[in-house]
């Protein structure tokens, strides 16, 4: 699975209250929620990423609370991966479930800068940094994330192998 875009890149402690501020929770529908994703810290956000962005970070990404609007508010802004330094765990479980890349790479924030062009490959765990030309060893996705990824997210993926979801 391969992924490309340009980065947009973030410091620490990114937290899940600036990726989508709490007064868009009530939003249902996820290209709504995607119109203020990093409102909190970034309002050119949606522009930059309409076309389609890696969004690069340092430490701590995706910290707070366990909204899960914040990774779908993400996907549906056109994040097409999240590279960080490190993640807050929920936050990259949640991206995960709902099926956008998360890649661990704890030196990625130094070596990429703000619309530096990146190739990924996730099934090899490399980010190709085309503008610099430099090669970047992130943590490799496990072969069950992968799978849950290209299809889609989790409940797409539990329904491909024939699993039931219920209604709660």
């Amino acid at each position: 699975m391969k992924v490309s875009g340009k980065a947009v890149v973030y410091g620490d402690d990114v937290n899940t209250d600036v990726i989508i501020p709490s007064k868009f929770l009530t939003l249902l529908d996820p290209t709504e929620l995607s119109k203020h994703a990093m409102e909190g810290i970034d309002p050119k956000f949606v522009e930059k990423a309409k076309n389609g962005v890696v969004l690069v970070a340092a430490k701590n990404f995706g910290c707070g609370s366990s909204r899960e609007q914040a990774p779908l508010a993400l996907k549906y802004a056109g994040v097409k991966c999240v590279v960080a330094d490190s993640f807050a765990r929920i936050f990259y479980r949640n991206a995960i479930n709902i099926g956008l890349p998360v890649l661990e790479c704890p030196d990625a924030s130094s070596q990429i800068e703000e619309g530096d062009l990146l190739s990924i490959n996730l099934d090899e765990g490399l980010i190709v940094n085309e503008t610099n030309k430099r090669v970047i060893k992130a943590t490799k996705l496990p072969g069950f994330i992968l799978e849950i990824l290209q299809d889609g997210g989790l409940i797409a993926h539990i329904k491909k192998k024939g699993g039931k979801i219920r209604d709660l």
